[in-house]
């Protein structure tokens, strides 16, 4: 992938634009001066975020002529929804026009799941397209208005005096604030991409998640937590309790698995391609808890 010039002018069709990653992303659109014509499932939910414009309607699962409709005219759309809807979107879109959509380092998993599969899914519909455009892998999001990773972290803590964790918490996380990821969509949508491509984008500090929680706490006014170290089967039952105690946020078993995977990655590629460079967490989680 080497330098090229910007992307062509006119509206970007953002799709998912009522959704977290979909809004921000209008937001910072609107806020260049670029013209958005948003793409949604429920035109109630686009008003709600009280941006400007009218929505186009159409459901990715829905009839195929009602988004090759709402996506007519495009020359640049952004995807903010699922990747498994890659496929439906190459459809539907202008045989011209380029694609920026997210995905997900869940793909790289070593336990596989329907999440997992439809990031693959998408990414190989895009790769073997031929068009131009990027799919952008992040790792967890944090810091989006009603994000529930970092906030159910630490109501979490909130209601517990230690912090169980397989292995200890040993295993490494990345993850990349909401504004780097809608900087990421932004700089991949000024590009004129040759051909497609796939980019993993990241936070810029990697941690091991008992280090990960006490940022967490302390951010959020909390005392340091202790860490248990706990046998994953613990863990697992643990988090199928979750789901039964009143006002304790609920942890998946799946997502417990997964604590055991690190989930670091180089940021040089972003860096290099998408000419920005991430913020520390440190600096992520001061924006999200303001002091």
């Amino acid at each position: 992938m080497s330098a090229t010039p910007p992307g062509p002018p006119g509206p970007v069709h953002v799709v998912g634009a009522s959704g977290r990653s979909g809004a921000a992303l209008c937001r910072a659109l609107l806020d260049r001066g670029t013209t958005v014509a948003p793409v949604v499932r429920d035109a109630a939910r686009w008003r709600a975020t009280g941006l400007p414009g009218t929505a186009r309607v159409a459901d990715l699962t829905g009839p195929a002529a009602a988004l090759a409709e709402a996506l007519a005219g495009a020359t640049r759309v952004a995807s903010t929804a699922h990747a498994r809807h890659v496929p439906a979107l190459l459809a539907a879109m202008p045989a011209d026009a380029a694609l920026v959509c997210l995905g997900s380092t869940r793909k790289f998993t070593r336990w596989p799941d329907a999440h997992g599969n439809g990031v693959l899914a998408g990414e190989a519909a895009l790769l073997s397209s031929g068009r131009n455009g990027a799919i952008l892998h992040p790792t967890m999001i944090y810091g989006a208005q009603g994000e529930n990773n970092v906030q159910r972290l630490a109501a979490l803590m909130r209601r517990l005096p230690v912090i169980p964790l397989p292995q200890g918490g040993r295993s490494l996380v990345q993850p990349i604030h909401q504004d780097d990821v809608t900087r990421s969509l932004l700089a991949a949508l000024e590009r004129r991409w040759e051909g497609p491509h796939a980019l993993v984008i990241a936070g810029g500090t990697a941690v091991a998640y008992r280090d990960f929680a006490a940022m967490v706490a302390r951010r959020a006014g909390l005392r340091p937590r202790a860490i248990l170290p706990v046998p994953m089967w613990t863990m697992r039952l643990a988090a199928l309790a979750t789901g039964l105690v009143p006002g304790l946020p609920t942890v998946g078993a799946a997502e417990i698995r997964r604590l055991l995977e690190d989930k670091a990655f180089d940021i040089g590629p972003m860096q290099r391609e998408l000419g920005l460079t991430p913020m520390t967490l440190e600096e992520g989680l001061s924006h999200l808890f303001p002091t």
